[in-house]
């Protein structure tokens, strides 16, 4: 099983990057998936994530500006995000986890720095 984040990369304050999770040796439509970040110093934590039927649920600190989607045809995550702030620069990771039984799994982290 892999997850292959892209996307990442320098950005202004105020545009916009769209993140991808391509995923392999896994049915997608059997997990739920999300999108974590992690600053420096400080921890993991979630930003996005979106169920197979297509709920979702968001970080308060990207609500109305990170949309999660996916398709699971292409076995692919994705994270628009749009009016970026320096506050969102981190470590983008995506994950996999399955609806049923304890199997996660993670992405290896794609890097996002948001300059000012």
């Amino acid at each position: 099983v892999q997850l292959l984040e892209s996307g990442g990369g320098l950005v202004q304050a105020g545009e916009s990057l769209r993140l991808s999770c391509a995923a392999s040796g896994l049915r997608l439509s059997m997990y739920d998936t999300a999108w974590y970040r992690q600053a420096p110093m400080k921890e993991r934590e979630l930003v996005a994530w979106i169920n197979n039927p297509g709920a979702t649920k968001y970080a308060d600190a990207v609500k109305g500006r990170f949309t999660i989607s996916r398709d699971n045809a292409k076995s692919t995550v994705y994270l628009q995000m749009n009016s970026l702030s320096p506050e969102d620069t981190a470590v983008y990771y995506c994950k996999a986890a399955a609806r049923i039984g304890p199997k996660n799994y993670w992405g290896q982290g794609t890097q996002v720095t948001v300059s000012s």
